[in-house]
């Protein structure tokens, strides 16, 4: 049986991975990442407007991985170890396009423009973090966490990126480290960081 092709909108976003991972994300553009894909600008434009959409657009592919991956039976664990947990699926759904991401973070600070507009699908990927482990991500003490944990994996990115171990341990440290300090810091605030998203809560995580 003949294998079924990826559908285009993910064909593209690889075709745009693929291409950072091979050189400076600054000089790849629209028209190189359509050819990459085998297809076309018109069908790239219906897709993603701009190359910032496919940089929210991969960010929300991990966010589905992420999420596709949770383990039912650590609901009884710690918030800490449920956020740790969530925070290393993402970056496990990440290990195959390492070197893209390396290219995409490091360009990043000469196009502010597009950190602007990438930052609401940094955030909302992050909200989606919290609400993996169970975390409210909602209100005001919601949207502490989620600039909290922003921080965060910003830092642990940076040290995955030179984590060539299987394990991952310096990263998995770092986090823990980073995850404990910020509970100190958190008891101070009204449901402090890890405080537990009501079950029946049904708005969406705060952008």
């Amino acid at each position: 049986m003949a294998k079924k092709p990826r559908p285009i909108r993910d064909r593209l976003i690889d075709a745009a991975l693929d291409l950072a991972g091979e050189r400076p994300w600054r000089t790849v553009t629209l028209g190189d990442i359509a050819a990459a894909a085998r297809s076309d600008l018109a069908t790239l434009h219906r897709h993603f407007p701009s190359r910032t959409a496919i940089v929210a657009a991969v960010m929300d592919r991990t966010s589905a991985a992420m999420l596709g991956d949770a383990d039912a039976a650590a609901s009884d664990e710690p918030p800490h170890d449920r956020l740790l947990d969530a925070l290393m699926r993402r970056l496990d759904a990440l290990r195959a396009h390492k070197a893209a991401v390396r290219s995409i973070l490091r360009d990043a600070p000469a196009d502010p423009i597009g950190l602007v507009c990438a930052a609401p699908a940094f955030l909302n990927a992050m909200a989606w973090t919290l609400e993996a482990a169970g975390i409210g991500s909602s209100g005001i003490a919601g949207r502490v966490r989620v600039k909290g944990l922003a921080a965060i994996y910003l830092g642990a990115l940076r040290v995955w990126l030179g984590d060539d171990s299987a394990d991952q341990g310096r990263t998995m440290a770092f986090i823990d480290q980073r995850l404990k300090r910020a509970e100190r810091l958190a008891a101070l605030l009204p449901g402090g960081i890890v405080g537990r998203a009501p079950r029946d809560a049904e708005e969406e995580p705060a952008a």
